[in-house]
């Protein structure tokens, strides 16, 4: 009998992964016990507590969803993002290589700094093999739980992501809905480009490599490229909210913490192992908003 243990379940992720395996017959079939915890339950940066209670209930598959993603925040409580991003991963590592578990741990795409890498003259999205340089805390402390990961245990997965929404908690979708709403007239940067991910999308792929021996570090967001003003865009027009939205720099938002102008990815490791089947982001924004998004 497989038993998953997701960790970090509450949140927008989580609660995305926990709603597939009770739905769909595939994995319901392959996980037959599913385990989940949060912050109140299990505190991933104590490596005794950790160890003690994966020794215990001895699972087959470690999903961690568990972050500090308060970006700006991070500068200043840095200890704690370090904890959480850093010593978190490495505790669960151990334990899961202790008991010869699978570790799945997502990560971001904010372990890049932005330049992007030229090909004949054009940046192209960055690929597993790219080279890794933060230009902020939150993305030196998941770049170090990446590493500790690789370090500590020999049956992972590290999936990054970018540009994460959802049905639960916040993300950006929600921001412009509700501000679009109060305001109606917005200013959004369009000098900043990634790749916007369904996180319902995102943890079916997660189960599927779950299901698998396909080691390593994957890269994995919905499909096509964009701005933040360009999904803002997207996100008015299928809502059909009456609002104006103008296009603006970085410049004009002071924020503590640098954020890549480019950190757009390629799923390059997943087409070449299950297959990259992700939706063209604009197909997987409407889908949400038209069909599990309550407006």
């Amino acid at each position: 009998m497989t038993k998953a243990l997701v960790v970090g379940y509450s949140g927008q992720l989580g609660h995305e992964l926990i709603k597939v395996l009770k739905l769909d017959d595939l994995f319901k079939k392959s996980i037959e016990e599913l385990i989940m915890t949060d912050s109140s339950m299990l505190d991933i940066t104590c490596k005794n507590l950790v160890l003690k209670y994966i020794l215990k209930i001895q699972p087959d598959i470690i999903i961690n969803c568990a972050a500090y993603t308060k970006v700006d925040q991070a500068e200043d409580d840095y200890e704690k993002a370090f904890q959480v991003n850093s010593l978190g991963p490495r505790n669960l590592a151990i334990a899961a290589e202790a008991i010869g578990a699978k570790l799945i741990h997502i990560s971001t795409d904010y372990v890049f700094d932005g330049k992007g890498v030229l090909v004949n003259g054009e940046k192209v999205p960055y690929r597993e093999y790219d080279t890794t340089n933060p230009i902020n805390v939150y993305g030196k402390t998941k770049l170090l739980g990446e590493e500790y990961v690789r370090e500590f245990c020999s049956k992972y997965f590290i999936i990054r992501t970018s540009w994460l929404y959802g049905e639960k908690g916040n993300n950006f979708v929600k921001t412009i809905i509700g501000a679009a709403k109060d305001k109606g007239k917005l200013q959004v940067v369009d000098d900043q480009l990634g790749n916007p991910t369904y996180a319902g999308d995102l943890a079916e792929r997660i189960l599927k490599l779950a299901l698998t021996d396909e080691y390593g570090l994957y890269h994995c967001t919905g499909k096509g490229i964009c701005s933040w003003y360009d999904f803002a865009k997207k996100i008015i027009e299928y809502t059909e909210i009456p609002c104006e939205i103008e296009a603006v720099t970085s410049d004009n938002y002071k924020r503590k913490a640098q954020r890549p102008s480019y950190s757009c990815l390629d799923n390059m490791m997943l087409r070449s192992t299950i297959g990259d089947d992700m939706r063209e982001w604009q197909d997987a924004l409407y889908d949400f908003i038209k069909n599990r998004l309550m407006l």
